[in-house]
């Protein structure tokens, strides 16, 4: 992509530029507040009533009509501005986009008209403690992540005060001017200051688990985007899925709790997707689930072997399966495990 430029459209007063890794949502409102107008008066007037920003996930659509139009009023590279948007990940966290229903490691909303009723986004109070204007990152969207690199401790999902899940796109309601506009470290529910919020280190099941997710985020982090990093997360992903699923034949999550040692959580019982789940379950579900990645054709196997799953279960809900796994299901058949499927440790 190249520059946008129109001439037609002149550039606004205020056009700062989106930060490090900064959601589109958070752009917009910094954006909104500089000008000194509420975010929906500021919609209403730059986009007509006819296109409604907030009656929607944004930051999961990214519509094109938006992006471009804020990368033409700021200045801003048009790949830039599209990087704020969680449609930058299509094809390397998911294989296709879905407007409806579950995407692949991207965290639910659950919006009702402009309300958040779910904790769909995450947060990092060291972090926004430590901007000279706090903001949302895009990886405080992401299901696999659930601990800040930088600072070691665990993401939060909702305001420690009153619960309320994270909602900075309300923040401006019931105030008079720009005077009166609150950081989006302010709970809109509460008025809690997020940055003083504390996070707690995060809990480790297995070291070898830990080791492995750790390495796939620094690698997806870093943008090293191995052409088998989204058949890993694809794998990866499913077996996340396996772990919470109901069926009376499938006892993996109480086979990987005995064998890690922890507690089974009655919540696990229950089949919902990873992306709505809090922040503490799926810290466990992912250790778990790393816990089977870091050598999965051994570790498959013994658990087929317990009788914790059986071989129909491997291979379903798949569009594509990926070739390497295809051959550890396969072989799974006759209980027995061997050599050269390509996943494993990373």
């Amino acid at each position: 992509m190249s520059k946008a430029v129109n001439p037609w459209l002149p550039l606004w007063p205020v056009r700062y530029k989106p930060l490090a890794d900064e959601l589109l949502s958070s752009w917009l409102i910094r954006l909104s507040h500089g000008m000194g107008l509420k975010v929906q008066t500021f919609c209403n007037l730059e986009f007509g009533n006819q296109r409604q920003v907030w009656n929607r996930d944004i930051d999961r659509f990214g519509p094109s009509w938006l992006i471009e139009r804020l990368s033409q009023r700021t200045g801003t590279p048009l790949e830039v501005a599209h990087r704020t948007s969680l449609r930058a990940y299509d094809g390397i966290l998911y294989r296709r986009f879905k407007s409806n229903g579950v995407l692949p490691w991207v965290l639910r909303l659950k919006m009702y008209h402009r309300t958040w009723l779910g904790h769909g986004l995450m947060f990092c109070p060291s972090c926004l403690a430590e901007d000279k204007e706090p903001y949302f990152r895009r990886r405080w969207r992401l299901a696999l992540n659930t601990v800040c690199p930088r600072h070691r401790c665990m993401l939060l999902d909702c305001c420690p005060a009153c619960q309320a899940g994270v909602g900075f796109t309300r923040t401006d309601l019931g105030q008079r001017g720009q005077e009166d506009f609150m950081g989006q470290n302010v709970c809109h529910a509460c008025g809690f200051d997020l940055c003083q919020a504390v996070a707690p280190p995060p809990g480790c099941l297995d070291e070898e688990a830990a080791d492995w997710l750790t390495q796939l985020w620094t690698e997806f982090e870093a943008g090293d985007f191995v052409p088998d990093l989204i058949e890993h997360l694809t794998v990866f992903h499913m077996i996340c899925s396996l772990l919470t699923r109901r069926n009376r034949a499938l006892h993996l999550a109480e086979y990987l709790c005995d064998r890690l040692g922890v507690e089974h959580p009655l919540t696990l019982q229950s089949w919902t997707p990873l992306e709505t789940r809090s922040v503490d379950e799926r810290h466990q579900l992912l250790q778990m689930a790393a816990w089977l990645m870091v050598d999965l054709q051994a570790r498959l196997g013994e658990a087929r072997r317990a009788h914790a799953i059986r071989f129909n279960h491997l291979l379903r809900d798949f569009d594509e399966v990926p070739e390497g796994y295809r051959r550890i299901a396969l072989s799974l058949t006759g209980g027995r495990a061997s050599g050269g499927t390509g996943f494993g440790t990373r």
